[in-house]
């Protein structure tokens, strides 16, 4: 973290196939130990089936679910006189995508499909629909944040 200047965000160049940055910026999260192309294959597999299943434009899809998964809330620990609150807080934009790519990836990872492709495509589509369990964390987060609404005043 330098002293004299803030540093700027890289720009992503979009993906090869689709020419999305939505879709580079999620191939690079799947991606494991530097295996870009491995990343890619999964993807474009995963929007293969989703236009099977679906009979439909994959990536539209696709969009859709990320932005559903979008928390607008979360809670943070505050330490304040001793004690610890969870104090709701709104969302910054890139947060809320990081966090809803996560999100996918790793319900994603825990479905019972055969292939991670086949998996990914699954968990996308329950997400496009608001179903699935990137959807009810996102929802659980919200519920926590309006739970404790009553800390709101901790935030700075």
């Amino acid at each position: 973290m330098p002293r004299k200047r803030v540093v700027g965000k890289r720009a992503i160049a979009a993906d090869w196939k689709y020419n999305s940055i939505l879709a580079a910026k999620f191939i690079n999260n799947l991606m494991r130990k530097g295996k870009k192309s491995v990343a890619q294959a999964i993807l474009y597999d995963a929007f293969e089936i989703i236009g099977e299943k679906t009979k439909q434009d994959p990536l539209p899809i696709f969009q859709k679910a990320v932005q559903n998964v979008e928390p607008v809330v979360e809670v943070k620990s505050r330490r304040v006189g001793g004690s610890t609150y969870q104090v709701p807080t709104e969302v910054a934009p890139g947060r809320k995508l990081a966090l809803s790519m996560r999100w996918i990836i790793n319900f994603a990872k825990s479905r019972g499909e055969k292939t991670m492709a086949a998996k990914l495509a699954g968990e996308l589509i329950d997400a496009a629909n608001m179903r699935g369990s990137a959807i009810k964390k996102k929802e659980d987060t919200h519920k926590m944040a309006e739970a404790n609404k009553a800390f709101a005043h901790y935030r700075w």
